[in-house]
């Protein structure tokens, strides 16, 4: 099962860094959500994206409103007004996180 089928992402940017809020359909799959969508998961997911001197991925929980926020330093390549890149805000990012492979 893919992270779409039971959650949609909402993303941001400042400077070089993404953040994503990836919030669950259901109030049952938060807790889904923590259990297998850690901080070193999604750095992973986008280990090709970030330059290895990059700071963590951090997560935050907001479970009173079943989401999970991603903070991505250095996923911008620069960020907004510095990027070569032809997402230059990180939208995409945000699709490409919903193809992640959920264990069944």
């Amino acid at each position: 099962m893919k992270l779409r089928e039971i959650a949609h992402v909402r993303t941001g940017d400042k400077g070089d860094t993404s953040n994503m809020a990836v919030i669950a359909y259901r109030r049952g799959d938060f807790d889904r959500l923590c259990e297998v969508l850690t901080a070193e998961r999604v750095a992973a997911w986008f280990a090709d994206s970030r330059p290895t001197d990059a700071a963590p991925v951090r997560r935050y929980e907001l479970p009173a409103l079943g989401a999970l926020n991603f903070v991505l330093p250095g996923a911008l390549r620069g960020g907004v007004t510095r990027s070569l890149a032809l997402d230059a805000h990180g939208k995409g990012l945000g699709a490409a996180l919903l193809d992640l492979e959920l264990e069944d």
